[in-house]
């Protein structure tokens, strides 16, 4: 099980979503980490060949993806980061649709739906109208239809957008359940989504893979140290002009700000251990999860 990018780009109007990226994966559980634009949708959807490279070539097993065509698509599934469905339809029914789509036989498709359904908790709600779902739901029965032909490689595009914290663990736990025997490649701005569950992080910076590895290694990459202060309420521009600040706290004694810098912001600066946050931020600028769409 190996599927291989080999200087992969993908240009619109002269302009490069994706700069010859390489890369191999193989089973487990992959986190596509980056800020909007990075080009993380625009890689997903080659990877799912609703778009074709400008250049280079993607591989399954050695084989071209865009060559293998449908043979390909039967070991994928994919959920978009909006994904569509009729309304009107219940729950089983809209499963039912999607596995018509795939081409599973009818007595597959109605044993997979349910069991699916029951895996990610929805199977009560079975006869419910989609309409009447919640975000998180509609998010569970997402990764069901993506299930449905027991893919080897499951995509999944945002798929805690608008969730609350609640339904974001869920997710977490039904992913790391789901990666068992195949690839999950998922894509996010919200570092907590795969902090605990990727085996391995792809950090995406304006089209190209900036860093990989695991968690650990990625923290350990960073040049700068996390340090805890408080300083006075009137000074804290000052602060986020010159460092990259990751929290800002009110406290009695002034404002507590935890600052990335390679020496002590102020004098009573404490050290603290970096997380994969920490990380994001030194290396994209900005705090993870600030900006809410891909």
């Amino acid at each position: 099980m190996e599927l291989q990018f080999k200087n992969v780009s993908k240009k619109f109007d002269n302009v490069y979503a994706v700069k010859d990226v390489s890369y191999t994966m193989g089973k487990g559980v992959y986190g596509l980490l980056g800020v909007n634009g990075a080009g993380k949708t625009t890689l997903m959807r080659m990877l799912c060949t609703v778009l074709n490279p400008t250049e280079g070539n993607i591989t399954w097993d050695g084989k071209d993806i865009f060559k293998l065509g449908a043979t390909y698509r039967e070991k994928l599934g994919y959920l978009p980061q909006d994904f569509g469905y009729y309304p009107d339809l219940t729950v089983y029914d809209y499963m039912m649709y999607i596995a018509s789509i795939k081409g599973l036989r009818p007595i597959v498709a109605k044993k997979r739906s349910i069991q699916l359904l029951e895996q990610v908790g929805l199977e009560k709600y079975k006869k419910r109208k989609m309409r009447t779902l919640s975000g998180g739901m509609i998010r569970r029965v997402g990764i069901a239809q993506a299930m449905l032909n027991n893919p080897h490689i499951l995509v999944l595009d945002e798929p805690t957008a608008g969730l609350d914290p609640n339904e974001r663990i869920r997710f977490r736990n039904l992913i790391s359940e789901l990666s068992a025997e195949r690839l999950v490649l998922l894509s996010t701005h919200i570092v907590s989504d795969i902090e605990f569950i990727a085996n391995e992080i792809i950090m995406m910076k304006a089209g190209g893979f900036c860093y990989t590895g695991t968690s650990e290694q990625i923290i350990s990459s960073m040049s700068m140290s996390v340090w805890n202060c408080v300083v006075p309420q009137k000074e804290i521009s000052n602060y986020i002009e010159k460092y990259k600040v990751g929290n800002v706290k009110a406290t009695a004694g002034g404002v507590e700000l935890r600052i990335l810098s390679q020496t002590p912001p102020t004098e009573n600066a404490i050290q603290e251990e970096a997380t994969l946050e920490d990380a994001f931020l030194s290396y994209f600028g900005e705090k993870a999860g600030d900006r809410n769409d891909a």
